[in-house]
């Protein structure tokens, strides 16, 4: 169990150096680094817009970035006190309360964490150095989406890419942070379940939009046949009548025969919370928080819940920015960044105790008015 020493300061810079640009091998101007900023060549990607139309998934990416957001990063070093390795911790450097100084710390930590589930990446631009260690002081994010790598394409990243290309234009990798996800990107790992699940909900909208239910139209037999198309023209018409009126009129040539099929079953209920435990494996997210029940999994508190949100969804997405901000060549070597999490689940911890202690004052003095 690692010892928390006292903060020791830690040597920052207070003069911030000029903006870290690409030299002209990497950049004209006009594209590259020169577009940084210029958001409207910054996407998300069609797959990931596509990802998030489905419910479960969109609840799962939510639910990540409230945690993420919510722990601050803290810097430290370690040594050895005799029996283990002990964290000291140090005063942060002004980039850790806010690594890009236009947007607040919990927006870029948020979208930064966004790249990683759905790219297995996330960039980070280095803005601004420090004049003492030229280090860096600020930062800006560059969406994965919009960001093609020549010497690898994916979908599994094996090293920082050393040919970066954004908005036309190649960057330079050493003003680049690049943050590799221990785990494939999930519009990579299962885009046959994020089809599904879209193909389904399509489906279900379909069904949604009659209130007559499914059934087959058939020719009496005193009527003349009819052509395939013909039968295909009566169908279509027949359909766009019931879909905007509640009474629907056959002649006596004609009989309309409904399917045994319940609201339940034309809405593919069944199908859907399937679907969405799926799409609950797919993100790593537990799957009562997405609001689909397993009939096994129950837990204790909402305090639970929380630890089971960190540990199994977002611990893996927060070492691993924690990791590359770690990296020498962003803090001097044998310094590094972790997230708080214990400060973020006890404070929540205190409130669960704070909420319990308060039902029972009201349960105690309900008692003592009911015996009075």
């Amino acid at each position: 169990m690692a010892i928390f020493s006292r903060t020791k300061q830690a040597a920052i810079s207070t003069h911030v150096g000029e903006p870290a640009v690409a030299g002209s091998a990497y950049s004209n101007g006009v594209a590259g680094a020169g577009m940084i900023g210029n958001y409207y060549a910054y996407t998300e990607g069609f797959d990931r817009n596509r990802a998030v139309a489905v419910p479960a998934i969109n609840r799962a990416v939510d639910l990540f970035k409230s945690v993420i957001g919510a722990m601050p990063l803290k810097m430290y070093t370690e040594r050895w006190n005799g029996d283990e390795m002990e964290k000291v911790f140090l005063a942060p450097r002004s980039w850790l309360r806010r690594p890009d100084p236009q947007l607040p710390y919990q927006h870029i930590m948020a979208w930064t964490l966004d790249d990683l589930l759905f790219y297995g990446r996330a960039f980070w631009y280095i803005t601004s150095r420090n004049e003492s260690d030229g280090r860096p002081a600020s930062f800006t994010r560059i969406p994965a989406g919009a960001v093609n790598t020549l010497d690898q394409s994916g979908p599994v990243f094996f090293a920082p890419s050393k040919q970066v290309f954004f908005a036309g234009g190649e960057l330079d990798p050493n003003n680049l942070v690049q943050m590799l996800s221990p785990a494939q990107g999930l519009i990579y790992s299962a885009p046959g379940a994020i089809d599904t699940a879209l193909k389904l909900e399509a489906a279900r909208n379909r069904n949604a939009s009659s209130s007559i239910p499914a059934g087959i139209l058939r020719q009496t037999e005193n009527s003349e046949p009819l052509s395939a198309q013909e039968l295909s023209d009566l169908a279509a018409q027949f359909n766009a009548a019931r879909a905007t009126n509640q009474t629907a009129a056959l002649n006596q040539y004609l009989t309309y025969t409904e399917t045994a099929a319940t609201p339940d079953k034309m809405l593919l209920i069944e199908a859907a919370n399937y679907q969405a435990l799926e799409c609950a494996r797919l993100a790593n997210v537990p799957p009562y928080l997405v609001g689909v029940s397993t009939g096994s999994y129950s837990y204790q508190s909402s305090q639970q819940a929380r630890a089971d949100l960190f540990i199994f969804g977002v611990k893996l997405y927060a070492d691993a920015i924690a990791g590359a901000l770690s990296m020498d060549n962003i803090l001097p070597k044998g310094t590094s960044v972790m997230f708080d999490a214990d400060e973020y689940l006890t404070e929540n911890y205190m409130a669960d105790k704070m909420d319990n202690s308060t039902t029972v004052i009201e349960e105690n003095t309900q008692e003592s008015m009911a015996n009075s």
